[in-house]
């Protein structure tokens, strides 16, 4: 029996596997070692996830995540080695290994991420062989669901969008002005807060300003990123919620720069355990 997960910045999706077959799935607080300290994700550990866990203990545990650098990743393993009766391995790796090899499998081709955060890749089906960094949502992050955020309460507030949308968009989301630039510029996590703010766009792709900056925003993130990859001869798949609502839009960007996309899905979770199949 084996235990996978895949962490992003908001949420962490765990796996308990056998043989292939998905036992059962658990949802804790994402668990990113740039933002929480070793501590907080080994209380997350005790508090939430192991008081689900089955008995007997695990073979191995794969832990994907968002922020899991070679300088970061022993945190994450000690915080996982707090789990009683392992008996194999404790890998560690980035989100981004964790989505090539759930979207490839042990084929080559392009890997992205779309969620709160971007991210991509070239895969040769065992590793990643060309990454450009993402940079986060200030400097990049193109595409994602906090720069798409940002976009949109940046458009509202400079009142760059149609009549009566700015004011649509407070009233919904119970804000001001000023309390989104208390979010954004002085409280943590402004990436999370950004994030939850995108769906506005998905519900009002019709307007032609959201549908103008939804696809340039996924226009960059192809140009910034994909396209300095061998994106002619590879398919391009993509994991996230972004992605996944926003598949549309993302498929008119990628056509107008002739990128062939592959598979979307929200969670690398079943091709993970299918990798990792043993």
């Amino acid at each position: 029996m084996i235990l996978i997960a895949d962490s992003g910045s908001t949420k962490t999706d765990w796996c308990v596997a056998d043989k292939g077959v998905i036992l059962q799935r658990i949802f804790t607080k994402g668990m990113n070692p740039y933002f929480q300290t070793e501590e907080e994700m080994k209380e997350e550990i005790r508090n939430t996830l192991l008081p689900q866990l089955p008995g007997g203990g695990f073979d191995a545990v794969y832990f994907y995540g968002a922020g899991c650098t070679p300088e970061k990743a022993e945190q994450v393993r000690r915080a996982v080695a707090t789990l009683p009766d392992l008996r194999g391995e404790i890998l560690v790796a980035s989100d981004m290994l964790g989505a090539a090899r759930g979207l490839c499998g042990h084929q080559a081709g392009i890997a992205c991420i779309l969620g709160t955060g971007s991210n991509s890749c070239h895969f040769d089906g065992r590793q990643i062989t060309a990454n450009v960094s993402p940079l986060g949502f200030i400097l990049g992050d193109e595409g994602s669901g906090a720069v798409l955020g940002k976009l949109l309460v940046g458009s509202l507030l400079k009142n760059q969008m149609r009549e009566g949308l700015k004011e649509e968009f407070l009233r919904e989301y119970d804000l001001t002005p000023a309390e989104i630039i208390n979010r954004v510029y002085r409280q943590p996590f402004p990436n999370r807060f950004l994030a939850s703010l995108s769906p506005f766009l998905a519900r009002h792709l019709d307007d032609t300003t959201v549908h103008a900056l939804v696809v340039e925003s996924f226009e960059a993130f192809f140009r910034r990123n994909i396209m300095q990859y061998d994106y002619r001869n590879c398919e391009v798949h993509f994991i996230g919620s972004v992605a996944h609502y926003y598949r549309q839009p993302l498929a008119e960007a990628a056509q107008r720069l002739g990128i062939t996309i592959g598979r979307i899905m929200q969670s690398p979770m079943e091709g993970l355990v299918a990798y990792h199949n043993r």
